[in-house]
């Protein structure tokens, strides 16, 4: 399955996070922590808690030595640009990676205190990841995943510790997105879950705490509200350009529904909707809408092939590719 933090990229770029701002904690929830795979996501996972400053080491692992070495450039890359537009001083710089061990040998995990899991969503890979880690690491370092689709209930099972498990869904790009989901299940421990979600503060983001619900807050709303206008489409309640603009102007988003989703992809958009029609046929939330599927089918896929909802000419949105 796709990693779905892509969906919300664009608009959060354009609409900043609201809400109450959650501050650090007196004590730093973890002191030593790892992240699992260094990819758009681990990478910058890795990049934030090392320059957050709070963490004596962060342990990045990767199976690979060559995914490893492609991680380790991209947090360099980034970090070097900080230095370089005069966010962050050479010295900072120099102890954020100073205090990132890299790796691909997974014992230097077992004595972490906090692990994120960022690899791709396979729930065998990462049956198999989670179970090794269950053996290896200490019984008290505690398990977090970033997935965006897959159950975090599950993959707690595979770690033969439950109580120590939570999802924590970051935002793409990593470095530059300030929200931060942190899942529980029902047998996560209060205090597990109480210092998951403090470490999200420790690291400078902002918090919001949610059950194992498919798609968690931002796009268990988002995903069906795009379904709905697709619906509008297929129903003919209304052209494509006239739903964009009557949410723009309505409702004061920075993009309509149908854009957005020729932005995200649509077939992101289908291979979601699918998934969870599979998974929960007994919710209408979940529909899978006719212009949607057409699209796909045909090879339409918005912003990347050129032509969805709209004609598009690389990032410039052209017109309605119907009425």
């Amino acid at each position: 399955m796709l990693n779905h933090s892509t969906i919300t990229r664009t608009i959060f770029r354009i609409a900043k996070t609201t809400g109450r701002q959650y501050s650090a904690t007196t004590a730093v929830a973890f002191d030593k922590v790892g992240v699992i795979g260094l990819g758009l996501m681990g990478h910058g996972i890795a990049q934030v808690a090392a320059t957050s400053g709070v963490h004596s080491q962060v342990i990045a692992f990767e199976q690979e030595q060559k995914y490893l070495d492609s991680g380790k450039a991209r947090i360099e890359g980034s970090i070097g640009k900080l230095v370089s537009k005069g966010k962050m001083s050479q010295e900072d710089a120099d102890k954020a990676l100073q205090s990132i061990t890299f790796t691909t040998d997974m014992a230097l995990l077992a004595d972490t205190d906090f692990i994120v899991e960022a690899v791709i969503e396979n729930m065998d890979l990462k049956q198999s990841l989670y179970t090794n880690l269950g053996e290896t690491c200490k019984p008290e370092t505690i398990f977090a995943s970033n997935t965006s689709s897959l159950s975090i209930t599950e993959m707690a099972q595979f770690s033969g510790r439950p109580q120590n498990f939570v999802g924590v869904h970051f935002f793409n790009p990593v470095q530059i997105m300030k929200l931060v989901e942190v899942i529980r299940t029902e047998q996560t421990d209060p205090a597990v879950f109480e210092k998951a979600y403090n470490w999200v503060g420790d690291i400078g983001k902002v918090a919001v705490s949610c059950g194992d619900t498919p798609g968690f807050i931002v796009n268990r709303l988002l995903v069906p509200a795009l379904l709905q206008a697709m619906l509008m489409v297929d129903r003919a309640d209304a052209s494509i350009k006239d739903i964009d603009i009557s949410m723009q102007l309505g409702a004061g988003h920075p993009m309509g529904p149908l854009h957005l989703a020729d932005y995200i992809g649509l077939d992101t958009c289908y291979f979601i909707a699918k998934g969870w029609v599979e998974k929960y046929p007994n919710e209408p939330a979940f529909v899978i809408p006719k212009c949607l599927k057409s699209m796909v089918d045909a090879g339409n896929l918005g912003r990347k092939t050129g032509k969805g909802f709209y004609h598009w000419e690389g990032d410039k949105r052209g017109d309605p590719t119907t009425a």
